[in-house]
């Protein structure tokens, strides 16, 4: 790996890690498009490399300065951790026997819904 390979690695991951900080985000709305777009990853390379990342307790000082601040509901946190866990096997599953063209598409149209939602959504 290449000097600029790691420093292009290493802003992403600080670009991800802001969003996420900032905006609540899921880091893979930057990590996915960046491994695909500057690194030539497949849709499906993107995605287990993005789970990859991000199965560490990356979030946990973001965590942290919001549980400080009281902005934490455990109960809700739990409920759905223990749900992601079963979802993210269950999409897995099925993201994995999918054409890279489909899952590239799906993808692309969940983040353009999600933020035109969030702009317009009164």
């Amino acid at each position: 790996m290449s000097f600029n390979d790691i420093l292009i690695l290493a802003l992403i991951g600080l670009s991800a890690g802001i969003v996420s900080g900032l905006l609540g985000v899921g880091g893979a709305i930057i990590i996915v498009p960046a491994l695909v777009f500057f690194f030539g990853l497949t849709q499906h390379q993107a995605q287990g490399t993005s789970l990859g990342i991000l199965l560490l307790p990356i979030g946990f000082l973001a965590f942290w300065n919001y549980y400080k601040q009281g902005y934490v509901n455990f109960k809700i946190a739990i409920v759905v951790a223990l749900a992601f866990f079963i979802g993210g096997y269950l999409g897995s599953v099925l993201a994995v026997r999918l054409p890279e063209r489909t899952l590239k598409i799906a993808f692309g149209i969940l983040i353009v819904f999600l933020g035109i939602r969030m702009i317009f959504k009164k």
